[in-house]
């Protein structure tokens, strides 16, 4: 039951990856945040399941290291004293890359645990026949 595991873990991963991923997308035009600033782009942190040889895990999420964006807009309430407004360091066309990446791999793990859950019921039918 191995197949099924690993495929459930990588299943599991990539939900995780793509709620992030759907954080990030909502967050691209926060300047304002409870902690200060403006919001920094999240990423997942995976590695190889520790317990069980095979299969994935999220072992924490990180924050994107990148400098904000800083765009010219003396007007808007958060510019700094020089006309600047912080915006996240997040880019629309890089998460959406990362979207369909996401949705692809979820996919294949779907399509993997199907296949090992088809192969488990013809050899439970074989053993009846």
């Amino acid at each position: 039951m191995d197949s099924f595991d690993i495929s459930a873990s990588g299943l599991s991963a990539q939900r995780a990856r793509l709620d992030i991923l759907a954080s990030n997308i909502a967050n691209v035009e926060t300047t304002r945040t409870p902690a200060g600033g403006p919001y920094r782009r999240l990423l997942p942190v995976f590695a190889s399941r520790a317990k069980n040889p095979g299969g994935v895990e999220m072992i924490g999420i990180a924050v994107d290291p990148r400098d904000p964006r800083r765009v010219y807009q003396p007007g808007h309430p958060d510019a700094d004293a020089d006309g600047f407004v912080a915006y996240p360091n997040v880019n629309i066309v890089e998460e959406m890359v990362d979207l369909v990446s996401a949705t692809r791999s979820y996919q294949a793990n779907a399509a993997a645990y199907n296949a090992a859950k088809s192969m488990a019921q013809r050899a439970l039918d074989l053993g009846r026949a």
